[in-house]
C-alpha cells in the first residue's frame, strides 16, 4: 500500500491517475461510495486508493493540489469502515488508515478489486453500478452489467460450444500442422500419440455437444485455431484479418487509390506463419555480408522476432465478442497495428513479466507451439529487440472505452545522423544522453509519455517524471493533457531556424517530406516551410489571433493551413490557440460536412487527434 507522501509525490508530478482519487474529505458521502464501487468492480487495475483531505486543482483557488487534511480523522474512519460494510451489496473491507503529515491528518483507502464471482458490487440505496474508466467513476449499463455475470462462470469465452460446428468444419492442414511444431518443441509430447478427435478434445477445441453427449461440436478456439476458412467465413465472417498496404506514409479515404488489402480468413496455425511471411518480406532491408562469406544476408529493417511477436499478441488477445476485424496497416515508414481488444495489462507494465491473456485456451496452444513468449515476456522482447536495432520505440496505446489496442512500429532509427546534427544546436544545455533520446523521438513522433521515457531511458516512473520536468523548465518541451493522459510535445520556438532548413531541403522529395507531417512542428515553424507572401500573411494572422476572432475566420485559416499538407485537430488548436473539443466541434466538422476538409487518417484517431487535408478543387 502506498503511502501519503509517495500518493503525493505522484500527484504533484503527474496529476490525478486512474488509481487516485482525492476529495476534499469532510463528510463521507456519495461520492466516496462512487468511487470505492468503480475501484472494487474494475478488472486488472489492481485496486485504487480514495484520498481524503486534498483538494484537486478544479475546486482549488490555486489550481494546484492542496493538502488541507481532515477534521476528527478518526470518526471519519469509523464511519468508512461502516459504510464499506453497510452501502454495498456485498460487505467491502477496504484497508483504511489514518497519516498525519505536518499537523494534518489524511485518510488513505486503498478498495482491492472483488474476486469475479462477487461482480458486479452495486450501491445497494440506488442500485448503481460504477467502473473506473480513466480519472472518473462511470455508471454503467445494463448490458455491461450482464457481462459481469457472464464472467462469474469458470468457463472461459473461447470455450464456448459452437453447436453447428463439427469435426468437418476442421482443417486438415491446420491439424498437421499442431502436430509437426508440438512435434518441434517436444518430440515425445504424449497428444502426439492421439487420433485427431482426441487431440482436439485434448486442447479444448472440440466439446460434448450441450444437447447430445455422444456427439461433438467445436468450440470458439477450436474453430479460431483449426477451422477451415469456409466454416470461420460462416460463422465468424468479420473474425478476419486484414494486411493493408499503404504506399506512402498517410491513410487515404479513397478506397480505390494508393493501397491493395489481403484478407486472411485461415485458421490461426495456418494465418499467422503466413501473415508473418508477407509483412517481413515487404518491409525495406538491409544487407549483411559476414566475414570469408559470399552470399549476403536480407534483413528487414524492423526485426523478424517483433513482427512474429506483435502479430501472434493480437490473435491471441484481440476480443472475439466483437465482429471487428483485426488491421495491419504497413505504410513507407511504419507497421500500424489495430487490436479490438483493449490491453488487460496496463500499457505501462508492458515491458513487466507476467500474462493477463484474454483467450487462456488460444493462449494455451500457442504457447505449447513457442508462438508465444513465455509468461508474459513477450512485450519485453519486443522493446529489447528494437533498441539492439536502434529503431525507434514501439508506441503503445490501449482504449477500454472504445475496447481496442494500437501498436506502431517505426522503421525509423532512434539516434540516426540527422538527429545528431539537429541535436548539435542544444549544446548550450549540456543535455545527457537520455535527454538527446527524448528530443530525437519528439522530432520524429511528436509527443512522448512517462512509459515511452522509461523504456528508451531504463528508469523508474519518478525519475522520468523529473527528467521530464527539468526538460520543461528549460523551456526545450511542454505538457499536453493532464493525469495519466500528460504527454508532452517539443516547445514552440525548439530548433526552429535548423528545422527549417531541414524541411526546406526536402520539398523536392514526395516520400521524405511527408516526414513533417508526424511531428507536430510549432505554428511558426510550419508556417515558415512556404516562403510566399500569402503564408507570410498567413503567419501574421495566426499571431492576431484573440478571443474575439470570429468562427469564420478560424475556418478560413484552419483551410488554408491544410492545403497542401495534413495536420492533426491538436496540431490545428496549437496553432490557433483554441480548445481542441471547441475547434473539432465548431469548425472541423462544420468544415467536412460542407466538404472542403477531409479527415485524412481515421486509423490513427486517438484521443480525437485525427488529421485532415483541405479538398483539392
Amino acid at each position: 500500500m502506498w503511502t501519503f507522501n509517495e500518493i503525493w509525490q505522484r500527484l504533484t508530478i503527474q496529476g490525478e491517475i486512474t488509481r487516485i482519487e482525492v476529495k476534499r474529505g469532510s463528510a463521507p458521502g456519495k461520492s466516496c461510495l462512487e468511487t470505492i464501487c468503480a475501484f472494487s468492480n474494475e478488472r486488472d487495475l489492481n485496486g485504487g486508493y480514495l484520498v481524503l483531505g486534498i483538494v484537486s486543482p478544479e475546486n482549488s483557488k490555486t489550481r494546484q493540489y492542496e493538502a488541507g487534511g481532515v477534521p476528527n480523522a478518526e470518526k471519519l474512519q469509523a464511519d468508512l469502515a461502516t459504510l464499506c460494510n453497510e452501502s454495498f451489496n456485498i460487505p467491502l473491507r477496504p484497508n483504511i488508515k489514518v497519516e498525519t503529515v505536518d499537523n494534518k491528518n489524511f485518510l488513505l483507502l486503498y478498495i482491492p478489486e472483488v474476486s469475479p464471482q462477487e461482480k458486479p458490487v452495486c450501491i445497494k440505496s440506488t442500485r448503481s453500478v460504477y467502473r473506473r474508466i480513466g480519472t472518473s467513476d462511470v455508471k454503467i449499463s445494463d448490458s455491461e452489467i450482464e457481462r459481469f455475470y457472464l464472467e462469474r462462470q469458470t468457463q472461459t469465452y473461447d470455450t464456448t460450444p459452437i453447436k453447428e460446428a463439427t469435426l468437418d468444419d476442421m482443417d486438415a492442414a491446420a491439424i498437421n500442422a499442431y502436430r509437426q511444431l508440438r512435434s518441434n518443441v517436444n518430440p515425445n509430447a504424449v497428444e502426439l500419440e492421439y487420433e485427431d478427435k482426441e487431440l482436439l478434445y485434448s486442447i479444448n477445441a472440440i466439446t460434448p455437444h450441450p444437447q447430445n453427449a455422444r456427439k461433438y461440436c467445436a468450440t470458439l478456439a477450436g474453430l479460431i485455431l483449426f477451422g477451415k476458412a469456409t466454416a470461420l467465413r460462416r460463422y465468424f465472417p468479420m473474425h478476419r484479418i486484414d494486411y493493408i498496404l499503404i504506399e506512402g506514409t498517410e491513410w487515404v479515404s479513397d478506397p480505390d487509390e494508393r493501397y491493395q488489402v489481403i484478407e486472411i480468413r485461415d485458421p490461426l496455425l495456418l494465418a499467422i506463419p503466413r501473415l508473418a511471411t508477407l509483412v517481413i518480406n515487404d518491409l525495406p532491408k538491409t544487407f549483411r555480408l559476414e566475414e570469408n562469406s559470399l552470399q549476403r544476408q536480407d534483413i528487414p529493417l524492423i526485426p523478424s522476432k517483433v513482427i512474429r511477436e506483435a502479430i501472434v499478441n493480437a490473435v491471441m488477445h484481440r476480443n472475439y465478442r466483437t465482429s471487428t476485424p483485426i488491421q495491419i496497416i504497413r505504410y513507407a515508414d511504419r507497421l500500424e497495428l489495430n487490436n479490438p481488444g483493449y490491453s488487460l495489462k496496463p500499457v505501462n507494465e508492458i515491458d513487466k513479466p507476467g500474462s493477463l491473456p484474454r483467450n487462456p485456451t488460444i493462449a494455451a496452444v500457442l504457447h505449447e507451439l513457442n508462438f508465444a513468449e513465455i509468461k508474459g515476456t513477450g512485450g519485453k522482447a519486443m522493446l529489447e529487440a528494437m533498441l539492439d536495432a536502434n529503431l525507434t520505440l514501439p508506441e503503445f496505446y490501449s482504449q477500454r472505452e472504445k475496447d481496442y489496442f494500437y501498436l506502431t512500429l517505426w522503421t525509423h532509427h532512434l539516434l540516426g545522423e540527422e538527429d545528431t546534427q539537429w541535436l548539435k544546436q542544444f549544446q548550450e544545455f549540456n543535455l545527457s544522453h537520455q535527454d538527446a533520446r527524448v528530443l530525437a523521438l519528439l522530432r520524429l513522433i511528436g509527443k512522448i509519455d512517462n512509459f515511452t521515457y522509461c523504456i528508451i531511458n531504463n528508469v523508474d516512473t519518478l525519475t522520468a517524471s523529473k527528467k521530464l520536468t527539468k526538460l520543461k523548465n528549460l523551456g526545450l518541451i511542454e505538457s499536453q493533457g493532464r493525469g495519466r493522459s500528460t504527454y508532452y510535445t517539443l516547445k514552440s520556438e525548439v530548433g526552429l531556424e535548423r528545422e527549417s532548413e531541414i524541411n526546406a531541403s526536402r520539398l523536392g522529395s514526395a516520400t521524405t517530406s511527408t516526414l513533417t507531417d508526424f511531428h507536430p512542428l510549432s505554428e511558426k515553424a510550419a508556417l515558415k516551410l512556404s516562403a510566399s507572401d500569402e503564408r507570410a500573411s498567413l503567419e501574421e494572422r495566426v499571431n492576431k489571433i484573440g478571443e474575439q476572432t470570429s468562427r469564420k475566420e478560424i475556418e478560413k485559416l484552419v483551410l488554408e493551413l491544410c492545403t497542401g499538407r495534413s495536420r492533426t485537430s491538436s496540431e490545428l488548436a496549437h496553432i490557433l490557440k483554441q480548445e481542441l473539443k471547441t475547434l473539432e466541434r465548431n469548425s472541423l466538422k462544420h468544415l467536412v460536412r460542407q466538404g472542403l476538409l477531409e479527415i485524412t487518417s481515421v486509423t490513427k484517431a486517438r484521443n480525437g487527434d485525427k488529421t485532415y487535408r483541405a479538398v483539392q478543387k
